[in-house]
């Protein structure tokens, strides 16, 4: 059994072919032809378990592979894998490949579920210390009658620190575009062979009270990454208002991390809390422009909304191609994995520190500022909207630290809290929401059209306000989980 740590970029066709030729590849490639066959039950047991196994054929030698994956990895992936040579296209499943216990009685309908066809090209770099085995695959993911295109390099650290991987990522990017990738192989041929792909949801956040804080911050971090990368290529296609919606939400959900763990992030991790707010805000208009649209009649209004949200996405394209935006996630993933990350000697000494009391401290720490807002009726629109944002910051938080609170009690009381929590948020969203609308119609020039009192929600805030008062008392009476 072998480890394997490798850096993940995805790219564009064009940007291989001007790295495959850069200073940074100086030496002539070795290049192959691949075709992999991976395998698993009609009910998908192996992936459920977090494996993979496949059947690799290269100049007519045949190698099967058994991956075990992180299912939250971003970017920089360690994995354990057991290799062996194989006859034919037929998985040897003994003992050795200690995945019987997976698999139980259904080993017999083992079966291809989809193919991995590509060119490889492999280079072998020496620096910083360290030896990295750089390969550019280019070709397809086959899933019956679909296809989807791969282009991305891979990273293998042979020796040395994984300083050197970041090292050599951030060389690659000077040449051209390249983003962190967050898809395995087989994760990108489960993907195409399972339904069409819409905007991706936040995975459950599976950390325990064996964790170190740093560790654990590390996992949600990693989480939130692949959360926001998910959905990022999503943002140009058909899904794209749910996307965005997502992608928006991983931010803030990786801000609500940094939040949490405040008292413990170095001097680099506040810097990149700092682009992480950026980013997120940059995305905004485009956000509060599809939501507007939504409550919108068709009609002039409408067709006048629907162009200024085409403007604003073509921006969030554009931010999303600058290097800012680019690197922030190479810096954030170098961070996070390679000793950076919450220090050991800080105030906080998040490695000595139980996480328990970490999540007990945090969790207290945002109640207690949405709780002692008590008149939200006299409050100011700013002052409702960083109520709403404190909100969020721990219902995520909550929805981090959730497995460390599993005793019935604690279960029972969790789902309360939660519940009577999203009720504040929507009442509280639909206020901001209406503040919203008004500035947006005024920014566009828009406030004088017909439809628009009705849009920006004249006459309903009342109402809101009254509603978000008896939701804001309510969550207030619920006992605390933790």
């Amino acid at each position: 059994m072998a480890q394997e740590i490798e850096l993940k970029l995805e790219l564009t066709r064009d940007a291989a072919n001007a790295i495959a030729v850069s200073d940074v590849l100086a030496n002539a490639p070795k290049i192959s032809q691949q075709c992999s066959i991976y395998f698993d039950t009609p009910e998908s047991r192996l992936a459920k378990a977090g494996l993979s196994l496949r059947i690799r054929e290269s100049g007519g030698k045949r190698v099967q592979t058994i991956k075990s994956d992180r299912g939250n990895a971003a970017g920089l992936f360690t994995r354990t894998e057991r290799e062996r040579t194989v006859q034919d296209d037929t998985p040897v499943l003994d003992d050795a490949t200690l995945i019987s216990p997976v698999l139980q009685d259904c080993a017999d309908l083992i079966a291809p579920v989809f193919e991995v066809q590509i060119e490889r090209r492999t280079w072998t770099l020496n620096e910083h210390d360290a030896e990295i085995e750089l390969v550019l695959d280019r070709g397809e993911v086959i899933a019956g009658e679909r296809r989807s295109p791969i282009c991305e390099l891979e990273l293998e650290l042979k020796h040395g620190p994984p300083t050197a991987l970041f090292a050599i990522a951030r060389r690659l990017a000077a040449v051209a575009p390249v983003r962190i990738g967050v898809l395995t192989k087989a994760e990108r041929g489960y993907r195409l062979a399972g339904p069409v792909m819409k905007a991706v949801t936040a995975a459950p956040i599976l950390i325990s009270n064996e964790m170190s804080s740093a560790q654990a911050f590390q996992h949600i971090v990693q989480s939130c990454l692949r959360h926001f990368r998910l959905n990022e290529p999503l943002i140009c296609g058909d899904d794209r208002a749910a996307a965005l919606h997502q992608a928006r939400v991983a931010l803030r959900r990786l801000g609500s991390a940094f939040a949490v763990f405040k008292a413990d992030i170095d001097h680099r991790g506040a810097g990149l809390a700092d682009e992480v707010r950026w980013l997120a805000s940059e995305l905004g208009d485009a956000r509060n422009l599809d939501v507007l649209i939504e409550r919108t009649k068709p009609g002039s209004l409408q067709d006048q909304l629907a162009a200024a949200r085409n403007r604003a996405y073509d921006r969030v394209a554009v931010i999303l191609a600058l290097p800012r935006a680019r690197l922030l996630f190479l810096d954030l993933t170098e961070w996070v994995t390679t000793g950076g990350g919450l220090s050991a000697t800080g105030n906080g000494a998040a490695n000595d520190r139980p996480l328990q009391e970490c999540a007990e401290a945090a969790l207290t720490r945002f109640r207690r500022k949405v709780s002692r807002r008590k008149h939200l009726a006299n409050a100011t629109d700013e002052t409702r909207h960083e109520i709403r944002k404190t909100a969020k910051k721990l219902r995520y938080t909550a929805e981090f630290f959730a497995a460390l609170f599993k005793t019935p009690r604690q279960s029972r009381r969790y789902k309360r809290f939660l519940a009577a929590l999203e009720t504040l948020q929507d009442r509280l969203g639909a206020l901001n929401d209406l503040a919203t609308a008004k500035s947006m119609l005024e920014t566009l020039c828009l406030a004088g059209n017909r439809h628009a009192a009705k849009v920006s929600g004249k006459g309903r805030r009342k109402r809101l306000l009254r509603l978000a008062a008896v939701a804001h008392k309510d969550w207030v009476g619920t006992k605390q989980f933790w």
